[in-house]
């Protein structure tokens, strides 16, 4: 199974919930206990900085004088030259004049207004960027004005409040009476620079104004004459033109124009009422052929001739209805009826007659006359082609002498203005404050500089402290463990010279304990002088069980504890020590694990597997002339190669010096170095295998098959995370037996700037 994949505890990265702000707050109050000193270190050296800057810079004075652009007064005496209303100033225009007023031509302005350039002090105050004497009588009068320059513009500020049209200048000196008077001498050089571009501008416009009107009054002229000599040569006389005076252009008629214009119109006319004389004609030709009872015969017409008759004519017919329905159609009185009614119709036929007749006549007058106008329009027209030449050539000359005319009088009136703006030397600004002495430093300022400095200082060191601690890369914590690796860290053991003076004061084991111990030992050897007795020669060796209420004792007793909570599951018998490099303390914590566990009354064998660096054989005494390798090879048998740490009954396997190999992998893979080991799981309770490092050699990996769990030991403070993460994640044959991590060699004063400080004490009994 892999243990990787445990949901209790394996998969807590990717299930953990986002920190609490007491887990933040815990991990920013640890950062500060790590890194207290450079936190305190950096703002402290920044500080010191910042007095050494404030005790060395000599003071500033600065004095503001400010400018309002405003054509308000100009545009009073010239509203009645613009009647059409202000204009603003736009945000471009504004800008502008801070361009000017940051220039070098206002500069130079200032600096021979105030005669800066013979001032000694002033150009003293330049001595470190421009490396003169404070005598400044060095270079010429124009060297002397450049560096002047040089230095008041490094001095000047000038800027625009906003949305407004005031432009403030600030300038900066030593002197708080030069400060005033170099800003406000730059708001009246400002002024009278913009006079002197507004009397220049103005005097060039005019003069060349000036000889525009003469020039275009020359030709006005010309053309005016050559329209009265054009029309003199051609006899064009005015009809309908209004002359603007003075011989000027007139709006212009031929005589035959006027002529045709005329006749068109009476041609027009004649036309109309030969079109209504011909319909009059065609509807009296229609009521001819009615019938003299219809009603159109007098409605139409409106003759009241015509009307009477109809009207008796309709008298009549009725009689003759009446008589006839009465006495018959044939009766004399019908009879006489009848023919007045034919006496009234011949009547009316004749007038019909009569109108038709004139209304003919009237028509063929009006059609002769529309012939007549016609004929006299089309030869006027056909007289009049010959004149349009003369016509275009008229237009032509007109139209040139309007337009010299308009020329005339736009470049008069723009002469007329000029000449006003002339005489009035004015411009949009003025000053409206105006700077004075200021009675107090404006830099450095000493609380601006200090709180920079330590602004600065904080901030450099804070992050100076966590680029420490995001390069640091190392295990520094049982949890840092957990999270990076997704293993249970079993414990934290602490660098064991931290302990060494606590040993011999120990009060050791009970007595009893440690003879029931001795008995029970002696009960399970077959022969208690066949069995090597040895020592461990370095105390490190054995210290968790000399120093049981040490901190590092009860760093084993946590291994030890997970290791028998691992066996009650599942068969443990047979626990693997090893690390990722070599010298991170493995052999140390594999004999320490199982003294502690023989300490406790278990049975247990430490077995030295690291066949390429045998530790175990170098650090017990005397040294064995025999070891598990004479037992694979058939020497001795697995008995006599087993000895025994006197005082503890810790069963030791060692490899006999000397017994080294080349190709361990293939002895620890060998299926005689299994049945050992089966042998000594059945034998013992725990059997413990010191192992080689995993990255410089392969062994682990043929060892595997026959162990139960493996304790990975990583260095405190030393090996690198990511190289521990690959190695575990390119091997998960391995991962999947990891009981879980140690931090060895732990330093406890540093360890408590990483956990909550009294995690770590020096035993947990009082000592006496």
């Amino acid at each position: 199974m892999n243990m990787l994949s445990r949901p209790n505890w394996a998969d807590h990265r990717q299930d953990e919930a986002p920190p609490s702000l007491s887990v933040l707050l815990e991990q920013l109050t640890a950062l500060v206990r790590r890194q207290y000193r450079l936190l305190l270190a950096i703002p402290a050296a920044t500080l010191a900085i910042g007095m050494l800057y404030l005790a060395v810079t000599p003071p500033q004075y600065t004095a503001t004088a400010t400018l309002l652009i405003d054509s308000s007064a100009l545009r009073v005496l010239q509203s009645q030259l613009q009647p059409q209303g202000d204009v603003p100033l736009d945000t471009l225009q504004v800008g502008s004049q801070v361009e000017v007023l940051m220039s070098r031509k206002v500069a130079l302005a200032v600096i021979r207004a105030l005669n800066l350039a013979d001032d000694r002090d002033f150009i003293g105050a330049g001595k470190s960027a421009f490396g003169l004497s404070a005598s400044g009588d060095e270079g010429t009068k124009e060297d002397r004005e450049n560096q002047a320059i040089e230095e008041i513009l490094r001095n000047r500020v000038v800027s625009r409040s906003e949305k407004t049209y005031a432009l403030t200048i600030s300038y900066s000196s030593r002197n708080p009476e030069t400060a005033a008077k170099v800003a406000n001498a730059f708001a009246e050089a400002y002024i009278e620079d913009q006079l002197e571009a507004k009397y220049q501008t103005v005097t060039r416009a005019s003069s060349w104004l000036q000889d525009r009107i003469g020039e275009l009054k020359t030709k006005a002229t010309a053309a005016d004459r050559a329209v009265l000599e054009f029309k003199e040569k051609n006899k064009i006389v005015d009809f309908g033109g209004s002359g603007n005076g003075a011989g000027g252009p007139t709006s212009n008629r031929l005589i035959g124009e006027q002529q045709a214009f005329e006749l068109s119109s009476q041609l027009a006319s004649a036309r109309a009422s030969t079109g209504e004389a011909k319909a009059r004609l065609e509807r009296i030709e229609q009521v001819r052929q009615l019938d003299v009872s219809q009603a159109a015969v007098a409605d139409v017409l409106k003759n009241e001739v015509i009307t009477r008759l109809r009207n008796q004519y309709l008298d009549l017919s009725a009689r003759e209805a009446n008589i006839a329905a009465r006495y018959g159609v044939d009766h004399e009185a019908a009879v006489n009826v009848r023919n007045q009614m034919e006496e009234a119709r011949r009547n009316i036929a004749a007038e019909l007659s009569r109108i038709a007749a004139s209304t003919r006549s009237d028509y063929q007058i009006a059609k002769t006359r529309e012939e007549n106008l016609e004929r006299s329009l089309n030869q006027l027209v056909s007289e009049g082609q010959s004149a349009q030449r003369d016509r275009l050539g008229l237009a032509e000359l007109d139209s040139s002498a309007k337009v010299y005319h308009s020329l005339y009088d736009s470049f008069l009136q723009r002469y007329m203005e000029a000449i006003q703006q002339q005489s009035f030397p004015i411009t949009d600004a003025r000053v409206i404050s105006a700077a004075v002495p200021p009675a107090r430093k404006s830099k450095p300022i000493a609380s601006f500089v200090l709180s920079i400095a330590a602004t600065i200082g904080l901030l450099a060191g804070v992050g100076i402290a966590a680029l420490r601690e995001a390069v640091d890369g190392v295990f520094r914590t049982g949890r840092q463990a957990e999270q990076e690796l997704g293993i249970r860290c079993l414990s934290v053991i602490p660098l064991a010279a931290n302990h060494t003076a606590a040993l011999g004061q120990s009060p050791g084991k009970p007595a009893r304990i440690e003879t029931l111990q001795n008995s029970l030992r002696r009960a399970d050897r077959t022969s208690e002088t066949a069995v090597p007795i040895y020592n461990f020669v370095d105390p490190l060796m054995r210290q968790a069980a000399d120093d049981p209420l040490s901190t590092f004792a009860e760093a084993f007793r946590a291994i030890k504890i997970r290791a028998s909570l691992e066996a009650s599951v599942r068969d443990n018998k047979v626990i693997g020590v090893t690390s990722m490099l070599p010298n991170e303390g493995k052999s140390t914590i594999a004999s320490n694990l199982a003294a502690l566990m023989a300490d406790a009354g278990k049975r247990v064998v430490l077995v030295d597997a690291d066949l390429r660096n045998p530790t175990l054989a170098r650090s017990i005494s005397p040294q064995p002339s025999k070891g598990w390798l004479d037992v694979l090879s058939g020497a001795i048998d697995l008995g006599a190669a087993i000895g025994e740490e006197r005082g503890s009954g810790l069963a030791l396997l060692p490899v006999a010096p000397g017994e080294a190999t080349l190709h361990a992998d293939e002895v620890l893979s060998s299926p005689d170095f299994h049945g050992m080991i089966n042998a000594l799981r059945e034998r013992f309770d725990y059997v413990i295998i010191d192992l080689p490092p995993t990255a410089p050699v392969v062994d682990v990996r043929a060892v595997l098959p026959i162990v139960n769990s493996l304790v990975f030991v990583v260095e405190w403070g030393k090996t690198r995370v990511t190289s521990v993460r690959r190695q575990l994640l390119a091997e998960p044959e391995l991962r999947d037996r990891l009981l879980g991590v140690v931090l060895n060699k732990a330093n406890l004063k540093i360890l408590g700037q990483f956990e909550q400080p009294g995690a770590y004490l020096n035993g947990y009994y009082p000592r006496g």
